[in-house]
């Protein structure tokens, strides 16, 4: 047994860099005051610190289109997002409206679109193909006169495949048709000109990118107006009300920086670490299949179905020594919902294991993972 397991589960949270650490310890005991204080001085420099933080993201992003509003992580800036802005819809046109999204979203984006069900609004959730991607042809055909919006993410959570977000970008734009998406999972990873034109409405989270739990944002063009879930203070431009973690945001702008200014070089390393690890284990082992597509795909996303174990068995096995997962991190050990609607069975979906390589990640630890899988699936068979 390994003293320490191997982290290959990055995808669901990451550690702090020491710089984003660092950068928030003035914040804690120094620089504490309520930025929406603007009656001293110190909520004044409070406030002051937490503008040029949204200044800073909106260049790291090369944003000029978008607002940048600070929420407490995805998933409460999915929620924003769609019921927001289907609720304002509703209230504006008094129709409810038809939504379109993929079977295989974040549970965070599912989950609010099936509360949008439940009050009236039409869903329409799109089988991917085997491969994990929409079909153009197949997006085209479910909309509808009445299809005011969308929900697509750019990467999947759990098998990492990239849809053809500017296609799709395009053909809403071209029906004046509202493209929300999920980007928890991009952030440094994929290289961009500028996330304006990705979307008309972008999640992203710290805690995916090495910095602080606890906060994400949302990004809106200017135009969209949303109906907010949250009331009492008129923080963040009406939209999102509360008294604003500023540690956290100073934390999470240090961690879009450095994840700007290095994704070029992780995602090399990514690459290269993440092709050494398949080859291993399809190289070592027989019966064991990708999910997704590998050529539209995450640098740091492995997700493989090992056929003929039991899932359970399996994971028990490498619970000690590797940290992995079968699916997402909100799956409370339930199979994949994602790996279900590209046809795995439930028995398949069970025997599957998300991969996810990061920044600490080692040669080492590519080449002991690839034994101790091989092992295992040896043993159990």
């Amino acid at each position: 047994m390994l003293s320490t397991p191997i982290l290959l589960d990055y995808q669901s949270s990451t550690p702090c860099l020491e710089e984003v650490v660092n950068s928030m310890a003035p914040y804690w005991s120094e620089i504490f005051s309520n930025p929406s204080s603007k009656s001293n001085l110190a909520g004044i420099n409070a406030s002051a610190i937490l503008e040029v933080s949204r200044e800073k993201i909106q260049e790291y992003l090369s944003l000029k289109k978008k607002k940048v509003i600070f929420t407490s992580g995805a998933t409460e800036s999915n929620n924003l997002a769609l019921l927001g802005f289907a609720r304002k819809h509703f209230k504006e046109t008094e129709n409810y409206g038809h939504i379109i999204t993929l079977k295989t979203e974040h549970k965070a984006v599912l989950e609010p679109l099936d509360q949008l069900r439940k009050e009236g609004f039409h869903i329409t959730e799109i089988s991917p193909e085997k491969d994990g991607l929409v079909s153009e042809e197949k997006f085209v055909s479910c909309i509808r006169d009445d299809t005011f919006l969308v929900s697509i993410m750019m990467a999947n959570n759990e098998i990492g495949v990239i849809q053809p977000l500017k296609e799709i970008s395009e053909i809403c734009g071209s029906r004046d048709i509202v493209l929300h998406s999920d980007y928890a999972q991009c952030l440094g990873f994929l290289e961009f000109d500028s996330l304006d034109s990705v979307a008309n409405m972008l999640t992203i989270s710290s805690h995916k990118i090495y910095g602080p739990k606890g906060v994400g944002i949302l990004l809106i063009d200017r135009d969209i107006e949303l109906q907010p879930l949250v009331l009492g203070g008129g923080q963040e431009f009406g939209l999102r009300s509360g008294t604003l973690p500023l540690p956290l945001i100073v934390g999470f702008t240090k961690a879009i920086e450095i994840a700007v200014l290095n994704q070029k070089k992780n995602i090399q390393k990514f690459l290269f670490y993440r092709n050494k690890l398949l080859k291993g284990l399809l190289g070592n082992n027989s019966g064991v299949e990708i999910n997704g597509s590998m050529k539209e795909r995450l640098p740091h996303n492995l997700n493989l179905t090992v056929l003929d174990v039991n899932g359970s068995k399996l994971h028990k096995s490498l619970k000690s020594k590797i940290i992995c997962s079968s699916g997402s991190a909100c799956s409370n050990g339930e199979p994949s919902h994602v790996l279900l609607a590209l046809g795995r069975s439930f028995k398949e979906a069970e025997a599957s294991l998300r991969l996810s390589i990061g920044l600490m990640t080692t040669k080492e630890d590519i080449e002991k993972s690839i034994e101790i899988i091989t092992d295992s699936i040896k043993l159990l068979r």
